[in-house]
């Protein structure tokens, strides 16, 4: 085998039901320029055992089993440590490639890019509903040069969150600084954005991926990871301006109610969280008051409110675009589109998703 252009990074744990369906997925796009990676913290399941069995017959797989779990940061880096390619493609061990994903990264790693962000298509827990068709809505493939940093991180923050989406130069990730991001969960984020590229960055917009969602093994804790981890890590980047950095972290705020319903309804936010992250901190009685009532409210009952909140909020938009004149709804509404370059008809499935996303979780949690 030559010295391969692409390795498929992959970090895995207790991931034997899923990563078999995410190696056929690309196993039949390798070429000879493409190796498969993969770094199992540890697996207790039969991981190791599903992916020995398609090692044996695709001899571009690399298995390394770790002695211990690392974690997502960790495992990752181990990962990229062990490839051997010029460019890393770090993926996810339950999502899979599209036919033609793999060609196509290949035509554009030798441009020379730092970074190359790849475009998805979302789909249920068991592919069998289309939730979002791309993740990021552009039509056209983006490059984005070395001083253009602020504006690739405006396009990509809202997903680049998803690890499977990056495609990065290997000896750029060896280079840059690793250690003080380990334990935030998006390590990739951090190696991305501490400082400017120093080439520049491809966002691809064909969807050649499609993530499973539901699937996340830390679910459970969502409310920490994105209450916390995630807006503190936003917070670090210096070389991005705070009024853009505080557009993305308002979003993700505990001091949002809705925030901590939606997490309540999830069985990610308990009393526990509570103790944890209010019970001593500075905000009014009353705040801590309503957040504790919410930790204690069964989490069924919490998610036929959200139920009932998003049927609501459907029926009120249906209502509101019904008895407006289409003269006076034209124009303000052509002006939101064009700025947010997104369609009415995604917005109102954003809302279907989140909750058909909440639906699920409590039932897996029931059964």
């Amino acid at each position: 085998m030559t010295k391969p252009r692409l390795s498929i990074c992959i970090a895995t744990y207790n991931r034997a039901e899923y990563i078999g369906e995410t190696l056929e997925s690309i196993i039949p796009q390798i070429t000879d320029e493409v190796e498969i990676v993969i770094a199992d913290g540890a697996s207790t399941d039969a991981t190791g055992s599903v992916v020995k069995g398609y090692a044996e017959a695709c001899k571009q797989i690399r298995y390394i089993r770790l002695p211990s779990k690392g974690g997502l940061d960790q495992d990752f880096c181990k990962a990229v440590e062990f490839a051997k390619g010029q460019y890393c493609w770090l993926f996810s061990d339950d999502d899979l490639l599209k036919p033609g994903a793999i060609i196509a990264v290949l035509n554009e790693i030798s441009k020379g890019y730092s970074l190359i962000v790849v475009n998805a298509q979302v789909m249920n827990i068991d592919f069998s509903k289309i939730l979002e068709n791309r993740r990021l809505q552009i039509d056209t493939n983006e490059i984005y040069s070395e001083s253009e940093i602020e504006l690739l991180f405006n396009r990509v923050v809202s997903y680049i969150h998803f690890i499977g989406c990056v495609v990065i130069n290997r000896d750029l990730w060896m280079q840059r600084e690793k250690e003080r991001y380990l334990g935030t969960e998006f390590i990739h984020v951090g190696v991305i954005f501490q400082v400017p590229l120093p080439a520049p960055a491809l966002v691809i917009a064909e969807p050649y991926i499609t993530i499973r969602l539901g699937n996340a093994q830390w679910t459970p804790r969502s409310f920490e990871i994105w209450m916390y981890k995630w807006p503190n890590l936003l917070c670090s980047f210096a070389n991005i301006s705070e009024q853009v950095r505080q557009e993305y972290q308002k979003t993700q705020s505990w001091g949002r109610l809705k925030n901590i319903i939606t997490y309540r309804a999830m069985g990610a936010y308990s009393l526990k969280e509570y103790q944890k992250r209010f019970a001593s901190n500075d905000s009014s009685l009353w705040w801590r008051f309503i957040v504790l009532f919410i930790a204690v409210m069964p989490a069924c009952i919490v998610n036929l409110f959200m139920l009932s909140y998003f049927k609501i909020m459907r029926g009120f938009v249906a209502l509101f675009m019904a008895i407006m004149p289409a003269c006076i709804v034209n124009l303000p509404m052509l002006s939101y589109f064009k700025k947010t370059k997104k369609d009415a008809l995604i917005n109102i499935y954003c809302l279907e998703n989140n909750e058909n996303s909440i639906m699920n979780i409590v039932r897996r949690k029931n059964h």
